[in-house]
């Protein structure tokens, strides 16, 4: 039988139409096509996996952009198939659901932690295992944020793999309780599987709806505005950070106070 690598260093390529050597040391994660597109429109870059389960393009920079896909268990999968490049970054531009008065659409949200309500993590390290991110990594990101004169959120998101919930008023209290800032369905499963593969990771999450008010309940409409007004501005910020990790060069495994 072939080992895990042999694995992933065959199906990362079947996956994304994309060869080993192309993948570069940084990784930007999303689950949007217009994300792809963009990256590639504005680096002159080919996009891979036109006709596969995952879309990848990589810049001149070595910079690599995935979309792998909506999910946790898409969101694993890529995880466990980077593990063969062993990238120096991984970061998941992502969209979410705002849970607090104080979170609007189009807000950014810098994740510290995850709860664990998908279950797909539950296949990589006990429940007490809490998920989350490389803190370096962050600050790179908030770094960039701050440069571009916006302002973020932080605290703890829910990651469920559910996606008609909202009308569940039993899972509504329990979201109440937990006291998350907002809601998504893969941050917590990049963390996890992440820290088994021994990969640095993060998440900036836009704030596309607001789920538990009447009105702000994510339509196909109210997508494309949010994409038209900060989906631009949300992968700059990481292709920003995750470019200035590259260019200094620096381990992000470890932060020194």
């Amino acid at each position: 039988m072939p080992d895990r690598l042999d694995i992933a260093k065959n199906w990362l390529p079947r996956y994304t139409g994309m060869r080993l050597d192309r993948f570069g040391d940084n990784i930007l994660l999303t689950s949007f096509r217009y994300y792809i597109e963009k990256f590639a429109e504005m680096f002159g870059c080919d996009i891979c996996g036109q006709d596969r389960p995952m879309q990848a393009a990589t810049n001149s920079a070595g910079l690599t952009i995935v979309n792998f896909g909506m999910g946790s268990a898409n969101a694993a999968t890529i995880m466990d198939l980077l593990s063969v490049r062993r990238p120096t970054g991984a970061l998941l531009l992502g969209k979410c659901g705002g849970l607090k008065s104080s979170t609007e659409i189009g807000n950014f949200i810098l994740p510290i932690a995850a709860i664990r309500g998908e279950g797909t993590s539950d296949d990589y390290f006990p429940p007490e295992v809490p998920a989350l991110p490389s803190f370096k990594l962050h600050k790179f990101v908030s770094d960039k944020i701050v440069a571009r004169g916006y302002e973020y959120r932080t605290g703890v998101v829910y990651t469920t793999n559910r996606r008609l919930w909202e009308h569940d008023k039993n899972f509504l209290a329990r979201l109440k309780r937990l006291t998350c800032i907002g809601i998504d369905m893969e941050t917590a499963t990049i963390f996890i599987v992440g820290h088994h593969n021994e990969i640095s990771r993060g998440a900036l999450l836009l704030v596309s709806d607001v789920p538990l008010t009447p009105e702000g309940v994510k339509t196909e409409e109210s997508d494309i505005r949010v994409t038209k007004r900060w989906s631009d501005v949300h992968l700059q910020i990481g292709i920003e950070a995750m470019a200035e990790i590259c260019d200094k060069g620096e381990k992000i495994k470890h932060f020194k106070y």
